[in-house]
């Protein structure tokens, strides 16, 4: 299990919704975490698995509040909350104003999250989805990329956003990896573009995409697309009704779950460290609440 991040390099390309829809189609236990500086939109647009409003006072303020006195990643779930449709969720920052409390804090939040995906208890353990928001060269987020296996760019198709995600995927790549340009095999975390576009012509576009993340061998690649789908993200978000599983976001976003599994398996499946324990021990020190072990019923 991983820590994979989701983030923009400018505008609105639909991260949040992106990250949403992987994590409800996720194959494994994952908890979705809204680590964007600038504020979460999740508790505006989903309610509780209760049917009850999320409470703003639990989630990523209340954990950067707990991790100042050093924090357990298997505590992560403290903070989280179940939203309607099973998935679990640790809503962000209610405005940019906030981030100050964070301050300091973001690459020790990195850590838990990538400590959870690798917890040597089961019950515990899942991977983390964290959706960075706006990743520019100034984000206090950066500070999480050194822990995440994963970082996938999402963008849009238009020539001006493809030049910018081209760019920042080299900025990156650089101050991640240094001087391994062009290598097949780098180190994490690896990086990934989502196009968002409309089905008809995405293939073609996420060709040129490619084009321009080898010529500026930045290691990075097109993972896969996600649909353009207003109706789509207007159901997931819970403003509109249909079928949700059979729109195009949600079809789309299925086969870009099952791509990067493909892809990046074996970065995301890193070796799970024993549980340490004393000759004649009888159990570990962490001991989480039943409801640890007891996924939920899905999106």
């Amino acid at each position: 299990m991983a820590l994979i991040a989701l983030a923009a390099d400018k505008g609105a390309p639909g991260v949040t919704t992106t990250a949403v829809a992987l994590a409800a189609l996720w194959p494994r236990r994952v908890l979705l975490a809204e680590a964007d500086p600038a504020g979460g939109d999740l508790v505006y647009r989903s309610v509780g698995a209760n049917g009850r409003p999320l409470d703003p006072g639990t989630g990523i303020l209340s954990l950067a509040a707990t991790a100042r006195r050093g924090i357990a990643a298997e505590q992560l779930w403290d903070h989280s909350q179940r939203v309607a449709g099973g998935l679990d969720v640790i809503i962000g920052l209610a405005s940019s104003d906030q981030s100050g409390g964070l301050t300091g804090q973001w690459g020790a939040l990195g850590r838990a999250f990538a400590e959870l995906a690798q917890s040597p208890h089961q019950e515990a353990a899942a991977d983390v989805l964290a959706d960075l928001g706006r990743l520019d060269a100034h984000s206090p987020a950066q500070a999480l990329l050194p822990h995440a296996a994963l970082l996938l760019l999402v963008t849009r198709g238009q020539p001006e956003n493809l030049a910018h995600v081209r760019d920042r995927a080299a900025a990156l790549h650089n101050k991640l990896h240094g001087q391994q340009r062009g290598t097949s095999h780098l180190g994490q975390p690896r990086i990934g573009v989502l196009l968002v576009a409309e089905p008809q012509h995405g293939a073609k576009i996420a060709a040129q995409v490619n084009e321009m993340l080898i010529a500026s061998q930045s290691g990075a690649r097109v993972v896969g697309l996600i649909a353009e789908d207003t109706a789509g993200a207007e159901q997931l978000a819970g403003r509109r009704r249909g079928r949700l599983d059979k729109s195009l976001l949600v079809r789309s976003a299925r086969k870009v779950v099952t791509d990067v599994h493909q892809t990046y398996g074996a970065d995301l499946n890193p070796v799970r460290p024993p549980v340490p324990q004393q000759p004649g021990a009888q159990a570990a020190a962490y001991a989480p609440p039943p409801s640890y072990g007891q996924p939920g019923a899905g999106a």
